[in-house]
């Protein structure tokens, strides 16, 4: 019997009802609205019973539409939203009003790789809004995809050690440069002494740069790595719909990690890593 896996990262967007920058333009099979019921019907193939929306846009939009989702679907047990992180009082107010009329907010993230910026967490502010996000127990998920984002991640953990962190897929591991691949493996290590990071096995198929083509094998050294720095209690994993579709589809990416953990894990690390490390992370 497999083990059930509580996915940590979903998404949907509606192109009515909300606004994706990093979407303008694109002529890809992300170009249209990925709503929760077309996902709904894959989970039961791999086993997995449960997940967290994480965002898609940095504005409030985005945010209310995963709310309303959470509301009508059982089968979605939190929300990964976003906040004016620059601006500390409307964070305040925003997270305050949130936990006072709804239990599915559970963290906050910004697309801090679409910002010009490679130290945009760095900002006064924005630390101000994390300590604030601190204080309410809520949790911050970092999509960093250059080192500079994975050292931000760091700093920001020794800033804030309240603040329970996640690296969204792994903060990108360079797989097709050895030279940037042995710098992440070095910072990845780091991020791993600071015990309020975790590592969030996700995304992994597009970083291997073979889309159509990729396996397994392509992934399976970063995700060895992860758990061997992180540990078994400061992994979790997420399933990246709907960009996963431009890499071999959900099921695929789902079943390869099953795969891999299951082949190095005993079954009692594989439970924490498929689904009770996700539970704690963000009270689920």
């Amino acid at each position: 019997m497999s083990i059930p896996i509580i996915d940590t990262h979903v998404h949907i967007w509606d192109l009515i009802k909300v606004h994706y920058s990093w979407l303008q333009g694109d002529d890809s099979i992300l170009a249209r609205n990925y709503l929760p019921a077309e996902l709904y019907p894959q989970l039961s193939k791999v086993h997995v019973t449960s997940a967290v929306l994480v965002q898609a846009a940095n504005n409030l939009e985005d945010t209310e539409l995963m709310l309303s989702a959470a509301s009508q679907n059982d089968w979605i047990k939190g929300v990964v939203g976003w906040v004016p992180l620059q601006d500390p009082s409307k964070t305040q107010a925003l997270i305050e009003n949130w936990k006072a009329t709804n239990t599915y907010l559970k963290g906050i993230r910004h697309l801090i790789h679409n910002e010009a910026n490679e130290n945009w967490l760095l900002q006064d502010n924005v630390i101000e809004s994390l300590k604030i996000l601190a204080h309410h127990h809520i949790t911050y998920d970092i999509v960093g995809v250059k080192e500079a984002h994975l050292k931000a991640a760091i700093t920001i953990a020794e800033k804030i050690p309240n603040l329970n962190l996640v690296l969204d897929h792994l903060n990108n591991p360079p797989m097709t440069n050895q030279s940037e691949m042995d710098r992440w493996r070095t910072n990845i290590k780091v991020a791993a002494q600071l015990k309020n990071i975790h590592a969030k096995i996700s995304g992994l198929a597009m970083a291997t740069g073979q889309f159509e083509t990729w396996t397994s094998a392509d992934i399976q050294t970063s995700i060895e790595y992860a758990l061997e720095q992180f540990g078994t209690d400061r992994c979790f994993c997420g399933g990246d719909w709907p960009v996963s579709l431009l890499a071999g589809g959900y099921v695929k990416t789902i079943q390869a990690y099953r795969e891999i953990i299951e082949n190095c894990l005993t079954i009692i690390d594989q439970e924490k890593v498929f689904n009770k490390n996700a539970a704690l992370f963000y009270k689920l």
